[in-house]
C-alpha cells in the first residue's frame, strides 16, 4: 500500500508530532523542509503515535516502525497501542505514559517491546512526548528511537 502523503489528515497529524516534538524537547525532529509528510515515513529513526481512545489505537507509524513491529499501515493503524508490548510489561508502560502525560515528555525510554510475529525487542534511549493539537489540548502521544536490540 502506497500512503496518501498529500492527504491533509496525514499531513497535519505529522505537523503536530513535528510541532509537539519541538515544544517540549525544544530540538527539531527533522529539518525544516519541503513535504515532510514523506520525509518522516522514510527516516531510519522509528516514529509511532496513538490517540486518546480509552483504549488508544496507533495512528501513525513511519516505515522503520512497521518493519520493526512487522505490520502493514493497515494493520498498524488498527492496533491497541498497549499491544506493542507484552502483558507483563504492560504496567511499565502505562506508568511511563502517564509520566509523560504529567510532564510533556521523556528522553530516556528504556523498554521491551515485541513485533506481530513475538519478536522482542529492548529499546533503549526512546524519547516519548505528547502530542498537543493546534486548540493546545492534548491529542495522544508520541514516541521515537534509534536503537533497538533483538533479544
Amino acid at each position: 500500500m502506497s500512503l496518501p502523503f498529500d492527504d491533509p489528515i496525514l499531513k497535519n497529524h505529522v505537523d503536530r508530532l513535528l510541532q509537539s516534538y519541538l515544544l517540549w524537547t525544544g530540538r527539531e525532529l527533522l529539518p525544516p523542509g519541503p513535504d515532510h509528510c514523506r520525509t518522516l515515513f522514510f527516516q531510519p529513526f522509528v516514529v509511532l503515535s496513538h490517540g486518546i481512545q480509552d483504549d488508544p489505537l496507533l495512528n501513525y507509524g513511519n516505515q522503520a516502525a512497521l518493519d520493526l513491529w512487522e505490520m502493514t499501515w493497515e494493520e498498524f493503524t488498527n492496533t491497541p497501542s498497549r499491544l506493542t508490548a507484552e502483558p507483563v510489561n504492560r504496567i511499565d508502560r502505562d506508568r511511563l505514559l502517564e509520566q509523560v502525560r504529567q510532564n510533556g515528555y521523556i528522553d530516556t525510554y528504556r523498554g521491551v517491546r515485541i513485533s506481530r510475529s513475538g519478536r522482542r525487542f529492548l529499546i533503549e534511549k526512546g524519547t516519548v512526548w505528547n502530542i498537543i493539537d493546534e486548540k493546545k489540548e492534548y491529542a495522544g502521544q508520541a514516541a521515537t528511537f534509534s536503537r533497538w536490540t533483538y533479544l
